[in-house]
Order: C-alpha cells, then sequence, then structure tokens
C-alpha cells in the first residue's frame, strides 16, 4: 500500500511539473525572451518621449512624439496614419498604426493609448528622470509607459514571427486629457476603428498586476441656474416676493444629496454663485457675484459632474435630476442642462471573458490572478467611447503614481512584466477563433 502511495505521489508531481511546464507554449516563451533584450531600448524610448512636452494644447509637441511613435510601428510593419483635427478645436489630432497580414483567422484587436499629457508648455514638471527602480516625468505612466508597452509588446510578437493572419490598429488620440469639442469629430476615427474590431485593450495605468478594468464610468457635467425676484429682504417668503434665487438652489442641490444616491453613480457639485447680479464663465470655471444683505437673490449658478456606470443609470439620473429642479419654490424658476461628453464602459459578459484570458496568462507567468477593479475608483478613458461596439479591458498600461501632480512616477520592477502578459494576451487573442 505505502508503494502505491508512493509511486502515486511521484505520478501527481511528475504530472503537475508538466502541466506547469505546459502553461506557457515555446512560442510565448520565445515572446518574453525578446521582451527582456528589448527592455533597455524600451526604456530609452520612453525617456525620448517623455523629454518631449506634449500637454493636450500643445500641437507641436503632440505631433512631435506622434512621429516619433509612427517611425516606431513602420519599423515592425505596420502602416501608420495621422489623423487631422480642425483646427478650430484646437488640438492636434491622432496616430493610428494598423497591421494586416492576410486572411484573419482570430480576433482583431484595437490598442488604445494617447500621447498628450496633462502637462501643459508652462508647467515647471518637464523632465525624465530616473532613481533607481523608478523613473519620473510628466505622462511616465499616464500614459507614455503605456504607450511603450504596446509599442514593445507587439515589437515582440513581430520578432517572433506570430502576427501573421491578424488585424491589429494602434490607436494614438492626442487630446485623451482634454477631448476636442465635438467629441463626434474628435473620436470619430477611434470608434470607426472599434466597429472594425473584435476586441478593444487600454493601456491607462494598471492597478497593481492583479487587476484589469472591465467597467468605467461615464463623465459628465451638469449646470442648474436658477432665477429670483430681486426685491428688499423684508419681502422675503412673501407672497409676492417668494424664496429668491439662492434658496430654490439650496432646495435644488440638497434634493440631489438626499434622492440621488445609488451605487457607482456619483454627482459633485463643484462651483456655486448667487446673489443680485451674477457672473461666470464656463472655460475658466471662474465667476462673480455682487449682492447685499437687504436684497433678494436674483440669480445663482452651480456647476458640476455626473458619472454613471450603465446608459441606463445615466438616463434614469437625469430624468430624476431634471424632475428635482421643476419642483420649484415660490417665485422662482429653475434650469438644468448637461454636457455627457463620455460615455460609461459597461461591466458586459464580453469584457469579462476577455479578462479570463487575462487570468490565464497571469497565471500562467507565476504573476497572480487578475480580477475585476472597482469601476468607482476609474475615471473615464478613450476606451468608453467604444465600449458599445467592442468587448475590451483597460488598465493594462504601466504601474505608477502621482499621475497628474510634479511626483509622476512609473514603477520599473514590474514594466517588463506587463508588457510580457501585454504581449500574451494579444498573442492568445489574436489566435482565438472568432
Amino acid at each position: 500500500m505505502k508503494a502505491i502511495k508512493f509511486i502515486s505521489f511521484i505520478l501527481f508531481i511528475t504530472l503537475s511539473v508538466h502541466l506547469h511546464a505546459q502553461k506557457l507554449t515555446q512560442i510565448e516563451k520565445k515572446v518574453i525572451n525578446l521582451i527582456d533584450e528589448n527592455n533597455n531600448q524600451a526604456i530609452d524610448l520612453l525617456e525620448k518621449v517623455v523629454n518631449i512636452n506634449s500637454g493636450s494644447l500643445n500641437i507641436l509637441g503632440v505631433k512631435k512624439v506622434g512621429s516619433i511613435f509612427a517611425d516606431e510601428f513602420k519599423a515592425i510593419g505596420f502602416t501608420p496614419t495621422w489623423f487631422e483635427m480642425p483646427e478650430a478645436m484646437g488640438r492636434a489630432g491622432h496616430l493610428f498604426c494598423e497591421l494586416n497580414t492576410g486572411v484573419v483567422k482570430g480576433k482583431k484587436i484595437l490598442l488604445i493609448g494617447h500621447l498628450d499629457t496633462v502637462f501643459e508648455e508652462n508647467s515647471p514638471f518637464q523632465t525624465f528622470k530616473r532613481d533607481s527602480m523608478k523613473v519620473y516625468g510628466p505622462g511616465v505612466s499616464d500614459m507614455k509607459g503605456g504607450d511603450v508597452i504596446i509599442l514593445f509588446a507587439l515589437k515582440a510578437l513581430r520578432e517572433a514571427g506570430v502576427l501573421k493572419n491578424t488585424q491589429i490598429i494602434v490607436a494614438f488620440s492626442g487630446d485623451e486629457e482634454k477631448a476636442g469639442d465635438p467629441v463626434s469629430i474628435s473620436r470619430k476615427d477611434l470608434i470607426k476603428a472599434a466597429k472594425r474590431s473584435d476586441i478593444a485593450l487600454g493601456f491607462e495605468g494598471a492597478i497593481g498586476l492583479n487587476y484589469a478594468t472591465v467597467a468605467r464610468r461615464s463623465s459628465g457635467s451638469w449646470s442648474v441656474e436658477t432665477s429670483g425676484v430681486r426685491a428688499h429682504s423684508a419681502g422675503v417668503f412673501t407672497e409676492d416676493v417668494g424664496a429668491g434665487a439662492i434658496y430654490e438652489m439650496s432646495r435644488i442641490l440638497n434634493s440631489f444629496y438626499v434622492e440621488l444616491p445609488e451605487q457607482n453613480l456619483t454627482f459633485n457639485a463643484a462651483t456655486i454663485v448667487g446673489g443680485t447680479l451674477v457672473d461666470f464663465d464656463d472655460t475658466q470655471s471662474k465667476g462673480s457675484a455682487f449682492g447685499k444683505n437687504n436684497i433678494v437673490s436674483q440669480k445663482a449658478i452651480a456647476n458640476g459632474d455626473i458619472r454613471c456606470l450603465t446608459e441606463e443609470q445615466i438616463n434614469n439620473t437625469v430624468e430624476k435630476m431634471k424632475a428635482i429642479v421643476a419642483k420649484n419654490l415660490p417665485k422662482t424658476s429653475a434650469s438644468i442642462t448637461f454636457d455627457l461628453k463620455y460615455p460609461p464602459m459597461a461591466p458586459t459578459p464580453g469584457n469579462y471573458e476577455v479578462l479570463k484570458v487575462l487570468d490565464g496568462v497571469s497565471q500562467a507567468m507565476g504573476l497572480g490572478i487578475v480580477e475585476a477593479y472597482d469601476p468607482a475608483k476609474r475615471g473615464a478613458g478613450d476606451i468608453s467611447f467604444v465600449a458599445k461596439y467592442v468587448d475590451g479591458l483597460d488598465g493594462l498600461g504601466a504601474m505608477g503614481s502621482g499621475a497628474h501632480t510634479p511626483k509622476e512616477n512609473m514603477d520599473l520592477t514590474h514594466f517588463k512584466d506587463l508588457t510580457k502578459r501585454a504581449a500574451l494576451l494579444i498573442y492568445r487573442l489574436i489566435n482565438t477563433k472568432s
């Protein structure tokens, strides 16, 4: 009996080792080795593009970074195309690079990044610096690091000779941090690319090794304006004068606070001005007001944002907000307008299927499981514009912290791991039949 148990144990160990060895194919191991070999080149390129200012409004800078990436993608067989934006929009445009190699047998992939950063030419934060296993600089993690991951994942796949019979589109927008208006124009080419694809992968910053984004909330804004009867304060609340604009605004905002809360919904009130004479500049989010203690307020303006997880939640919330605004206090009136710029990326079953593939790759590499990240903790992104057309994942880019601040950094510890995982995810997807 002991001999049988011992033999069974040996067979179990042998089988376990065999299965572990089969988790990654020889081709996948080759891809991993190529990424190791190219890593110093990847970091050099990151330094080069980070040292070029590409704030969303720096048209020449965004184009210069785009030109560098266009040359890099061309060198690995992709065809780069620059999509110019209308001059009146004040944005540089977008870089798309495409590879078509015969009859497509697997999933058609759209890879999403962006060239711009939040740091404009007048920012004191302009330079790439390295400190041991961290690099600092504008856009190192948001998201030039993610762009480099895309490039070097594809470079390794190309060098391994596994990009036959595939369609891959790389879309680097030039205005993700400050999308050009109207988005029907600035995101038109991205949506067209999505309609020709099966799966979209977004390379915004990774939240550690063990999470990916299957859902992102929408991003939009609302503006409420209230009016009241201008009169001496002695008459406030009377039949002829009523409550005034500021009380009406207070009623509305308090009703939002009390009546609207639900999971995955936020509706921040960001600015408010009110009084007898009111002025507010939307472009600068700056306003002024004049009034006196003995005058009933005539006008008030409040602005804020709204973030929802699904289109249904957006529609329901908008209707609730409109209904609240319509219940006016005596002798007041109110109106609300919305600018729902970024749509949501809903947590669809298809997104979870893509997550399963990533999880399988991660476990095969010994990096642990990958779970869905809480959508309430992520802002909007370009992948949201294509979410209704394709399945997808986001948060596949570089790991770092301090994004949008002068302390922005990227952790080099897992930079290669994330590039390898991205490459193997793409490899397995392009070999998955549609």
